[in-house]
């Protein structure tokens, strides 16, 4: 599998793992409070890894502007996940990641880059790594 993809098999598509995100997981936020990520970590699996999911509420912007944030971030994640996915196979552990914006909505951020993101995702990535190795 290519290392700067982001395949099905990274994504979190099932309602269960939603549920289980939302219900038991846990959430940080960036150190502007631009992004933040809700995530549980489940040891003892099978195969370790990373799921992601990337949502924006409705109320942030109209579609076009949340489809936008969400391309960002996903592209963001896509490029930068390679230690924190290393650490989680060698530990063999599932972490399951819903990335969307704290604070960044379409009022106040007309036109958004991806080096609005790009520094808060990394930030978050580093401190969703210090939790595994916690762990």
């Amino acid at each position: 599998m290519k290392n700067f993809s982001l395949s099905k098999n990274e994504r979190i598509k099932l309602k269960r793992d939603f549920q289980k995100v939302y219900t038991k997981g846990k959430i940080l936020y960036s150190s502007q409070k631009k992004i933040k990520v809700n995530y549980y970590l489940e040891s003892s699996v099978n195969e370790g890894g990373i799921k992601a999911a990337f949502v924006v509420s409705k109320k942030a912007g109209n579609a076009v502007w949340r489809n936008r944030v969400k391309r960002l971030l996903r592209e963001a994640y896509r490029t930068n996940k390679l230690l924190l996915k290393d650490l989680c196979i060698s530990k063999n552990q599932l972490l399951l990641m819903i990335f969307s914006p704290n604070i960044i909505n379409q009022k106040h951020n007309k036109k958004i880059k991806l080096d609005l993101i790009l520094d808060d995702l990394i930030g978050l990535l580093d401190k969703m790594k210090s939790k595994v190795q916690d762990a």
